[in-house]
């Protein structure tokens, strides 16, 4: 019920040896110009108490970026106001591009990953999000996410 990006799309593995680059689990720097976070776009899945999530990457600016790795180990995080981003994962399921959604990403206690909430417009991701999806839904993306898996080096 979660499928995630190991990176932002925009990230090279060339980049890992670079000083002002990094990539941890949660966490994203490219040239020390562009900052990332990786939280989790989660949708109901409708008839039942289960959610699908995307595990998916938010860029955020320098500010923004530094306020949350300031508190990233701080209890009481979650107080935190939602930080403005831009969707930086492509998710191939859909028919539009999700780059570069509009986005808010709301911290959560110590140890969860960020909510990521899309701006309500009538992108197919959006929609599931507010609408929620079926089962039959789910399966079809994980149907999907598996194939462009296989077909793209186990990146699913």
């Amino acid at each position: 019920m979660n499928y995630t990006a190991e990176a932002p799309a925009v990230w090279d593995p060339a980049f890992a040896d670079a000083d002002d680059c990094l990539l941890s689990t949660d966490q994203c720097v490219v040239h020390g110009q562009h900052y990332f976070v990786k939280g989790l776009i989660e949708i109901p899945v409708i008839g039942s108490d289960e959610v699908f999530s995307w595990g998916v990457w938010v860029s955020l600016s320098r500010e923004n970026f530094s306020r949350a790795s300031d508190l990233w180990d701080r209890p009481g995080r979650e107080a935190e106001k939602p930080y403005f981003g831009w969707l930086t994962t492509e998710l191939p399921v859909y028919p539009a591009t999700t780059l570069n959604l509009k986005t808010h990403v709301h911290t959560r206690p110590v140890g969860e990953r960020p909510f990521v909430e899309l701006e309500p417009t009538e992108h197919p991701l959006a929609v599931e999000q507010r609408t929620g999806i079926s089962p039959e839904r789910v399966r079809e993306i994980a149907s999907a996410v598996h194939h462009v898996g296989e077909g793209e080096g186990g990146r699913g």
